[in-house]
């Protein structure tokens, strides 16, 4: 029950905070992230390896630099949840910058997929594609242990109607369903869930397991694949949530194929903003048999 309690009181602390200025949060989750760089020494080392990993062209000056800039925005993100999950609509409409075609899923005969790599804003890309299109939204988490941060994030997560949430450790079976309706489904694809359903890509080089999924639903259900990345805009000048043209030729026939585009891709989007993308999980957890640890 004392988890209970502390849940309650920083869920209340989230709800005043997503009160003040965005700028204002923005300073204070600033704050918070040099703390949580200088007490969580676990997940920075977690950071440093995994920039080491993928970044080998930076020395460890720019690697601790740029880790220390990852905390920064992972704390705005983890402070910020309170905007996303209590802040009016028209507030949240003003503050999310969408840029490309987010209307696609609504006009589309064949199911969408969006493909939403684990930025430190993907909660922004939900809450924007539930305000700015019609389509139903299906997606997976991750339940959390604290029974009250659970239903506060699955609250805030279908707040504005259109969600449909499934946990990640739930049967498939009513995520298709879902599909077949008609929802979009949002796809966090870059975790390593371990070597089921997987395979073993190369990520900045490195063999990563890589889920098969994404690839063998989209030909299953013959699904529109679309790119999705969202982005935390410095201070208070919001947030941009970037719709990218739908791939056209993916799965094809190959999963393996699929899966390594996929990474390349995400390659490509970590260039363009390597600070927000989230260093502090375990991607390389699972390795080829044989292999040492990485971590």
């Amino acid at each position: 029950m004392r988890g209970d309690t502390v849940a309650r009181a920083v869920l209340g602390l989230l709800w005043l905070l997503q009160r003040l200025p965005l700028g204002v949060q923005a300073a204070l989750g600033r704050g918070l992230g040099a703390v949580l760089h200088a007490l969580a020494g676990s997940r920075r080392r977690v950071a440093l390896r995994n920039v080491e990993l993928c970044l080998p062209g930076l020395d460890a000056a720019a690697r601790a630099r740029l880790v220390r800039q990852h905390f920064g925005w992972l704390a705005r993100s983890l402070l910020e949840r309170g905007l996303l999950w209590y802040a009016p609509p028209e507030r949240l409409k003003r503050l999310i910058h969408v840029e490309g075609d987010v209307g696609l899923a609504e006009r589309s005969d064949k199911p969408v997929m969006w493909l939403v790599p684990h930025f430190v804003a993907l909660d922004v890309a939900g809450v924007a594609t539930q305000l700015f299109q019609g389509r139903k939204v299906a997606s997976i988490y991750q339940a959390q242990s604290n029974r009250v941060f659970d239903a506060a994030m699955r609250t805030g997560r279908l707040r504005f109607g259109l969600g449909e949430v499934y946990a990640r450790s739930e049967r498939a079976l009513p995520l298709v369903r879902a599909i077949k309706r008609g929802s979009a489904f949002f796809n966090l694809p870059d975790m390593d869930f371990g070597a089921k359903d997987a395979a073993f890509v190369p990520f900045f080089g490195v063999p990563a397991a890589t889920l098969l999924a994404p690839a063998r639903m989209a030909r299953s259900l013959g699904m529109v694949v679309q790119p999705v990345v969202a982005e935390i805009l410095p201070g208070g000048a919001g947030y941009r949530v970037r719709f990218l043209p739908p791939w056209d030729d993916f799965p094809g026939a190959d999963d393996e194929a699929a899966a390594l585009r996929m990474n390349r891709w995400i390659e490509e989007q970590i260039g363009r903003n390597p600070a927000q993308y989230l260093w502090v999980h375990k991607r390389f957890k699972t390795r080829p048999e044989g292999e040492p640890p990485l971590y």
